[in-house]
């Protein structure tokens, strides 16, 4: 069996599990989606937020890219696809809270803690994570005398940070933040030990929501 034919015996059984034996929820969304929750992660294969959360069906509306980045507010001409899908889920669909996933070993991250002045080895990528870039002289100034392995994660859990500023920036979702109609997480995988953790606004730092599996 190939990958494709991998793909659509999966789809068989999503159809088994979901079509045939829950009728009432598809009955439910064929009429339209409700969901409560946006959520913005890394398109690294490793951290699925539905496979995550357990999310059924119409549960989450869910943006990804690499290294699970928000760009900043800036209403020109260009195309802005996280923006786009930001403002449909905050003004068309009304969720109640936007949650940014990032987690360990993130490519994208690593790949912005290792450019150097003039490299141009791809077309994107580089111009993409540079969204990021505040974090990582943040870190970088931070923790000048620190282990590679250490400045990465630290840059992977401050473009979180950096993310959760930049959606303030958006002014309808300042406003209904405010308003407290919208509510802002930010979730870490730490692929290695399976703990997940979140940033505590009050305390300002991130802390265990959920501890490693006891193997």
């Amino acid at each position: 069996m190939n990958d494709l034919d991998t793909l659509v015996a999966g789809f068989r059984r999503f159809q088994e599990n979901y079509f045939t034996e829950d009728t009432a929820l598809f009955d439910r969304l064929k009429q339209g989606q409700e969901p409560r929750t946006l959520v913005i992660c890394c398109s690294d294969s490793r951290v699925d937020p539905c496979l995550l959360t357990d999310a059924a069906p119409g549960d989450l509306f869910v943006v990804r890219n690499v290294a699970g980045l928000v760009p900043p507010y800036e209403p020109d001409c260009h195309y802005h696809g996280v923006s786009a899908a930001l403002e449909y889920a905050v003004k068309v669909l009304e969720v109640q809270h936007v949650l940014l996933i990032g987690h360990s070993q993130c490519g994208g991250i690593n790949g912005l803690m290792n450019q150097r002045a003039g490299q141009a080895d791809n077309e994107f990528i580089n111009r993409w994570v540079q969204i990021a870039q505040p974090a990582r002289e943040a870190v970088e100034q931070a923790l000048a005398d620190k282990p590679q392995q250490l400045r990465e994660r630290a840059c992977e859990q401050a473009a979180l940070l950096l993310s959760l500023e930049n959606l303030l920036t958006f002014p309808w979702v300042l406003q209904r933040v405010q308003q407290r109609q919208l509510a802002l997480h930010a979730w870490y995988v730490d692929i290695q030990s399976g703990a997940l953790l979140h940033y505590n606004a009050r305390r300002g730092q991130f802390e265990t929501l959920v501890q490693q599996p006891a193997l």
